[in-house]
């Protein structure tokens, strides 16, 4: 597998090199030089596989003879150990759960998986592996679960003080061992712009073996396709076939992951892309302007994001042709008050308790039938988070409801690590420096 740059298309480097380096020195992101397609057979006969079987198939047909079938089928074994259900809530109407891995959040299936891609290549006696990340909520306990012991490897997590929610503080910072979490005295934006300076950075370089754990980097993308094909194939099996995807979007990672996944294969009507009011993206397919603004705080705090990382590989998948982007993508933006009000309907009407996240991307649902009138299709909203985790946000009713995992419960007898920090880089610089 060959991988360029965003930012310089005859850039040329293999798989290991794109998962170690993260990002280009040109500041571009990484992408398959060829995103091959997968045999029709494949997709026809689909329902016929598990999710185990789905994933190494499109792992495989994406990283060619990057890593030999039998270690590649072990990592997926190893990384993809839990379910991800499609649940019917209505007649053509789902949600994807993608809260069953052991940090309650989709992003288990990009740190696992890259955790355990970045140790198999990792060789005895090199250079300590520093993994900078940085989180607006889920992200970074995920990070924490899936690296937690990882011989040769050190964790640093940036998190934005007070917009994270207790249970996703806890998930940071008590984690001991060779994870070490950084509370950042501004947004997300500020967290991510520190990971980007000290990548760019030569003396943290030339110290340090920097790699990134945030979704710029390649191996944390590829594992999310895998549920976008396995959703498709639960649906196959119930007769259904027109498919529409609604997926809460921040940093638009998860979205970019199914856009890749559409570009090898998957047939999906339309994606949908489901925003808070940090909604750079909706402004831009509503203008043609993309225009970067600071994040503003909401209750779906893990897309409080102003300056998504990962448009710039969606644009590049359409060859910045944003007509053509607009033929699979739409964007809908929604505030708390709307929120909260999606939260308790879905409620009232379905008996399920949807955290911020999965009910702004119901309510785009819900406004894409409106305005299309298409009732026939089978609409999945992804669920990225477990509700537990925002119990601030619930009614007293709805609150009751939620079910509280045991891993969740185990996290209020831990003591909380971390380090208070400015968003000035030289103090981000320092610490590295100083404390490792």
């Amino acid at each position: 597998m060959k991988l360029y740059s965003t930012n310089n298309h005859n850039l040329s480097v293999d798989f290991p090199t794109a998962v170690f380096n993260s990002m280009p020195a040109d500041k571009g992101l990484y992408m398959p030089v060829h995103i091959p397609q997968l045999d029709q057979e494949f997709i026809d006969t689909i329902d016929q596989f598990s999710l185990p079987e789905i994933a190494f198939k499109v792992a495989s047909t994406l990283l060619q003879d990057a890593i030999p079938a039998k270690d590649l089928k072990n990592i997926i074994d190893d990384a993809i150990n839990f379910d991800a259900p499609v649940v019917k809530l209505a007649d053509n109407e789902y949600v994807l759960e993608l809260f069953h891995g052991p940090s309650l959040a989709f992003k288990d299936f990009g740190a696992r998986f890259m955790s355990r891609i970045m140790a198999y290549f990792l060789k005895d006696n090199e250079k300590t592996l520093d993994v900078l990340v940085a989180t607006s909520g889920d992200t970074g306990g995920a990070v924490a679960l899936g690296f937690l012991g990882v011989p040769n490897t050190r964790v640093t997590i940036l998190y934005p003080k007070g917009k994270v929610s207790d249970i996703q503080e806890l998930q940071l910072c008590t984690n001991g061992q060779n994870i070490h979490a950084v509370e950042v005295n501004g947004t997300f934006d500020d967290c991510q712009a520190l990971v980007k300076q000290a990548f760019a950075d030569d003396e943290l370089n030339s110290k340090f073996r920097l790699t990134s754990a945030n979704s710029i980097n390649i191996s944390r993308l590829i594992p999310q396709t895998f549920y976008y094909f396995n959703a498709y194939a639960q649906l196959k099996k119930q007769g259904k076939k027109d498919v529409v995807f609604v997926v809460p979007s921040g940093n638009f990672g998860n979205i970019a992951a199914g856009l890749l996944a559409y570009k090898m294969g998957l047939p999906v009507k339309q994606f949908i892309a489901a925003t808070n009011v940090n909604d750079t993206v909706p402004r831009f397919l509503e203008t043609g302007i993309y225009e970067t603004r600071p994040s503003v705080q909401t209750y779906a705090n893990a897309m409080d994001v102003g300056a998504p990382s990962n448009w710039v590989r969606i644009m590049d998948m359409f060859q910045n042709d944003k007509s053509a982007l607009q033929q699979v993508l739409k964007s809908y933006r929604y505030t708390d008050e709307e929120t909260l009000k999606g939260m308790k309907t879905i409620y009232n009407d379905f008996d399920y308790v949807a955290c911020p996240h999965t009910a702004i991307a119901w309510k785009a649902l819900q406004e894409y039938r409106k305005e299309t009138g298409d009732k026939d299709f089978a609409g999945v909203f992804l669920s990225t988070a477990h509700a537990c985790k925002f119990p601030d946000v619930f009614p007293e009713e709805m609150k009751a409801k939620i079910e509280i995992p045991e891993q969740v419960k185990s996290l209020a007898a831990k003591q909380k690590h971390a380090t208070a920090m400015d968003t000035a880089f030289e103090s981000f610089k320092n610490y590295l420096i100083t404390s490792y």
